[in-house]
């Protein structure tokens, strides 16, 4: 018999975006599915999934620091557990994992943390980062399980011993739809080749390097184009400045095409993707890249590492090394255009059978129901 199961996060964005398979999954196993985030554009998602209940999240700040405001979102969560009864309440980004915690624990309700990314809470030493890890410490033990979306974030997460390790298990991201994302050949755009990022416009996201080894290569060759594509994430501390984004534009460093919904179009006019993150869940627009059969280029980091076969389907190159960024995009433009096409290949056969989000879908719910 079906079980009512709650799926709370930040944004409806992070819906739309990320969490569909789950909840089609979910749907298919004849659970009833009820979603719990702030209204935006993007409620869309309903059209697909009638019987899906949306539940208005009203305070929830993503990017606030006001402890008030905090634990008005407990209550508030702690009311619509309440009212809706679930099962089992899924938990999505950093506040609904701490603060949802507690709300499902005054509640006797189950609950589990999906930890997508550590972001910038993680990634910078200083009172952001212990604040975060401390009330993860704290919050941990309302959670029956944590799911992480790669093995460093588990392993960081038991050694600062937030976790036992009996607790956590990873999966492999979020998943692509390798149905939508369909592989097309490459070089089609122009003559020349082209190297694109695309991702939020932050300089944890690599924009900085990859910015500086497009200075580099555009003062040797001739026939290559970078393009960025994404937007200012203002809340962020680590949005770039855009004074410098708007000199690197005029000074045709970078073609820059904005934010768009749909990024097929232009990955399919792509040679080669290009992410040098400082960490990642696991990242989405890569697995994209992969699964339309363009190689790929990013980091030795976190969640970016598993997506990528050194030599096989793209390069790896260390975190904020624009020098090795630089060589490793020399080495894609002197490869054969064969030996291009097959790294292509390489990448769309891994997204297929590694990275396909029903694959995922199913891991997800497995977990999820072995905690009901």
């Amino acid at each position: 018999m079906g079980k009512k199961i709650a799926i709370v996060a930040n944004t409806t964005w992070n819906i739309f975006n990320f969490r569909l398979n789950v909840i089609a999954e979910l749907v298919k196993r004849g659970h009833e599915v009820v979603v719990i985030a702030p209204v935006d554009e993007f409620m869309e998602y309903k059209e697909k999934f009638p019987t899906v209940q949306h539940v208005a999240l009203r305070v929830l700040d993503r990017d606030g620091k006001n402890p008030f405001r905090d634990f008005i979102l407990i209550e508030e969560l702690r009311r619509k557990y309440k009212n809706i009864k679930p099962d089992l309440v899924l938990h999505y980004t950093h506040k609904p994992n701490i603060y949802g915690a507690i709300a499902a624990h005054m509640n006797g309700v189950t609950s589990i943390a999906a930890i997508t990314g550590l972001g910038y809470a993680f990634i910078h030493n200083g009172w952001i980062n212990k604040i975060t890890q401390s009330l993860y410490k704290i919050t941990a033990k309302y959670h029956s399980k944590f799911i992480f979306e790669n093995t460093d974030d588990l392993q960081l997460f038991i050694k600062n011993k937030i976790i036992s390790a009996e607790k956590g298990v990873s999966v492999k991201g979020c998943g692509v739809d390798t149905e939508y994302f369909q592989p097309s050949s490459n070089g089609i755009y122009s003559d020349k080749l082209v190297f694109t990022f695309i991702g939020r416009l932050l300089y944890d996201k690599g924009i900085i390097e990859f910015i500086e080894a497009a200075k580099s290569i555009l003062s040797k060759y001739i026939s290559v184009e970078f393009w960025v594509i994404g937007e200012f994430d203002e809340g962020n501390p680590s949005t770039i400045n855009k004074d410098r984004f708007v000199e690197w534009v005029n000074e045709g460093i970078i073609v820059y095409h904005g934010f768009v919904r749909d990024v097929r179009p232009f990955i399919r006019k792509s040679n080669c993707i290009v992410l040098p993150s400082v960490r990642e869940g696991m990242p989405r627009i890569v697995l994209e890249g992969m699964a339309m059969g363009k190689p790929i280029i990013t980091t030795r980091t976190a969640g970016c590492r598993e997506t990528v076969e050194e030599g096989v389907n793209g390069f790896l190159v260390d975190v904020h090394d624009s020098k090795q960024l630089e060589e490793s995009i020399e080495r894609f433009i002197s490869l054969s255009q064969e030996e291009k096409d097959a790294m292509g290949i390489s990448g769309r056969k891994k997204a297929e059978t590694v990275f396909n989000d029903n694959i995922i879908a199913t891991q997800l719910c497995d977990i999820i129901e072995a905690e009901l």
